[in-house]
């Protein structure tokens, strides 16, 4: 935003100790009209609060000066010595802006002590648009009262601030913005934000390198296989895996059934244990005896003895027992193999 620079003269009063008024408060203007083009300078309690806070923020104090020399210096080739420095910035309703914490020196209370200097002509920068106050310079002790030779005092102002540098809070924003990016502290210098860019900057001309790189080379057609290939190939080896269990599975089922391991009404058990783990139902075969019983017809067709029609003997009884069968289900068994 465009800033202007305007100076101001008011009379310092006895009371003034270590307080100066910088600015009066609300619309002001000087005695001739100025500042052209808009209806004066302006400063209310809201816009002095970010003029204090501005103030507060800097490193350095606002020097007071004689005449402005500070301003005219490089052309005249005068010296600029301070008459005092200050700080601290106040907002009083009804009255304006003052500084609070004046450190005059002991030439510049001599002076005005002596009724040398009576005047005050702050350096103020301001929006030429709406006249807005925004920030306090610098000030400077004068006999020029109420705005006489402005002109001079103006544009010596613009010139010298042109020439400097930006206003303290302006600058330290981007820098802030860009420390933060960087993942640097807010309070990081130029050194520390320039090594952190150069830093960057290596490490993406390395990845740009790397990535180039990768880029130029073609795969090795016998180092990798398509992706569509090994999912192919991946469903063949699960639906032959499948094919060799369940064929296992039947062989193992129908050799224990046929060898008396496994009955008949445990076959379906079987089944759902060897589909889930042959090794267990295969160890389970292995360890259970074989029942003669079941093995063929040992009897020519007659009844075991002992055995009477529809009713299980002894034997059967105990092979129940040990199987851990229910007899109706042994019995519903023999029935199924007599009528086969």
């Amino acid at each position: 935003m465009p800033t202007a620079f305007a100076a101001l003269s008011i009379a310092i009063t006895p009371a003034s100790g270590r307080e100066i008024q910088l600015t009066p408060a609300g619309l002001f203007k000087a005695r001739d009209g100025r500042p052209a083009g808009i209806a004066g300078w302006k400063l209310d309690a809201q816009t002095a609060l970010k003029v204090a806070a501005r103030a507060a923020a800097r490193k350095t104090p606002f020097v007071i000066d004689y005449e402005h020399q500070t301003l005219a210096t490089e052309k005249n080739g005068q010296p600029a010595p301070a008459a005092g420095w200050f700080k601290t910035l106040e907002w009083r309703d009804g009255a304006g802006l003052f500084a609070t914490d004046v450190e005059w020196t002991a030439k510049a209370k001599a002076h005005i002590e002596a009724g040398e200097y009576k005047f005050i002509s702050p350096v103020f920068g301001y929006d030429p648009k709406t006249g807005d106050v925004l920030q306090v310079e610098m000030a400077a002790l004068t006999n020029t009262p109420a705005l006489d030779g402005m002109d001079a005092v103006a544009a010596l102002a613009q010139d010298f601030f042109n020439r400097s540098q930006e206003p303290t809070h302006e600058k330290d924003r981007p820098m802030k913005a860009l420390a933060n990016l960087l993942g640097l502290a807010e309070d990081a210098t130029e050194a520390d934000i320039s090594a952190a860019i150069v830093a960057l900057k290596a490490k993406t001309t390395e990845h740009e390198t790397t990535i180039a790189a990768l880029k130029t080379q073609a795969p090795d057609p016998a180092k990798f296989v398509p992706v569509e290939t090994v999912t192919a190939l991946q469903g063949q080896v699960a639906a032959l895996t499948t094919r060799l269990n369940d064929t296992e599975l039947e062989d193992v089922v129908q050799a224990a059934l046929s060898s008396g391991k496994l009955l008949p009404a445990m076959e379906g058990w079987a089944r759902d244990l060897g589909k889930k783990d042959i090794a267990a139902l295969k160890g389970y075969i292995e360890k259970n005896p074989a029942i003669a019983a079941l093995n063929g017809n040992q009897t020519g067709g007659k009844g075991p003895e002992g055995r009477t029609d529809g009713e299980l003997s002894a034997t059967d009884l105990a092979i129940c027992k040990s199987m851990g069968i229910k007899p109706e289900d042994y019995k519903a068994t023999l029935a199924e193999q007599a009528a086969a």
